[in-house]
């Protein structure tokens, strides 16, 4: 069940089509407020850089009541028995949510979003807590995938209900811990990973056919773009091989540690797969879906050799970045070059302003991770200095005035 009506979602992307038509210069400055007026809805946003303030400020409060609460009342008590308390805060998040949703009608501000986040984080902490400090050698071991799984399924229904693209995959991120409970084999960990987000997959084809040309197919094409990086990612060994703590899928350090018809297998499907998902989004023009496509078809050139095991050499990125290059180009000159500018409903013309957005976004955000040094650096005084020992001092004065 969404948490939001229908009607307003649809107001909402109406409006955002709306505005991006208008900046581009389709709609004229009165058609525009006319057509705005029929998109109304009571629906509470943000820009994007509130948002986020918003959002990391949530967290920082939640975190600092929760921790004054345990500092204050559970400094005492044990791990295990603080784990309800988490449970509690974890079901206290997702109210504060709700809340937020349906009485100050907030869509995608930043303070709801923080919340649902927190409740994911306090739930599993919760269960680790209950489950797991001071278990029994005897406790079945594969108890453990409920965090992993409860974390998965919860951020699975935050997804659902609030739409947020972020949560499917939080949800995604969650799968890889699960077999890693169930075998040691590090083959079985990676094929039970790869099911697992291809059963997804299918299950989002179903879903999407439906509603492919309303409101919510954005957020499933997002949806199924990550699940075919999931898919590419766990079948590409090398990817997995160059994670140094084992946050990925397993501790393999090395290509012998899989066997050899299962290594070459993978090696082959990573060079089917992009092909395959560049086909599904350019049949469908979905540009998620596309770009997912994009990413594996380059992180399969990129990890190549190394399945080879050919030697890298210093100017292999230079050459990689050449082809690429060579390669834009030449697909803009064939699509410039059709009637119009455009072949088979693709042109290289700009169509929209949210890739200006986009760009502002990410140029503002490159400022604050490097901002640049503009003021000068202030020199420290040197008590010691004087000046010079001149022979007039001026009015009577002498030198050391």
């Amino acid at each position: 069940m969404r948490a939001y009506r229908a009607a307003d979602e649809e107001a909402l992307r109406a409006r955002s089509l709306l505005k991006d038509w208008a900046g581009q210069g389709f709609l004229t400055e009165a058609q525009y407020r006319h057509m705005e007026q029929e998109t109304a809805c009571d629906l509470r946003r943000t820009n994007i850089f509130l948002r986020i303030v918003l959002f990391f400020f949530t967290l920082v409060i939640v975190a600092a009541v929760v921790a004054l609460f345990f500092t204050t009342f559970l400094s005492r008590t044990s791990w295990q028995n603080q784990g309800p308390f988490f449970l509690i805060f974890a079901a206290l998040s997702y109210a504060g949510a709700e809340f937020f949703l349906s009485g100050a009608r907030f869509y995608r501000h930043g303070v709801e979003e923080a919340l649902t986040a927190c409740s994911v984080g306090f739930l599993c902490m919760g269960f680790e807590a209950l489950l797991y400090s001071g278990r029994a050698q005897t406790q079945p071991y594969r108890l453990e995938t409920l965090v992993p799984t409860a974390g998965a399924i919860l951020s699975l229904w935050i997804w659902h209900r609030f739409g947020l693209p972020y949560a499917f995959l939080a949800a995604m991120l969650f799968v890889p811990w699960i077999p890693s409970y169930w075998t040691s084999s590090q083959p079985a960990q990676h094929l039970i990973v790869a099911a697992i987000y291809s059963a997804g997959l299918i299950a989002m084809f179903a879903i999407r056919a439906p509603q492919r040309f309303t409101y919510l197919d954005d957020g499933f094409s997002i949806a199924e773009a990550l699940l075919w990086l999931g898919i590419y990612l766990a079948i590409n060994l090398q990817v997995s091989l160059l994670d140094p703590r084992g946050l990925w899928l397993g501790i393999a350090r090395s290509p012998a540690e899989f066997p050899k018809p299962f290594y070459w297998t993978t090696w082959v499907l990573i060079w089917f797969l992009p092909p395959a998902v560049l086909t599904r989004g350019l049949r469908g023009k979905d540009r998620w879906v596309i770009a997912a496509g994009l990413v594996a078809a380059i992180l399969t050139l990129v990890t190549n050799k190394p399945y080879l095991g050919w030697p890298r050499h210093t100017w292999d990125p230079m050459l990689l970045g050449s082809v690429l290059i060579a390669a834009v180009l030449y697909i803009r000159r064939w699509l410039a070059g059709g009637e119009g500018g455009i072949r088979r409903g693709f042109t290289a013309q700009r169509l929209s302003g949210k890739d200006k957005v986009w760009m502002s976004v990410g140029t503002t955000a490159l400022g604050f991770v490097s901002p640049e040094q503009i003021t000068q650096t202030s020199q420290p005084a040197n008590p010691e200095f004087r000046f010079g020992r001149g022979d007039s001092g001026g009015g009577g004065a002498s030198s050391d005035f």
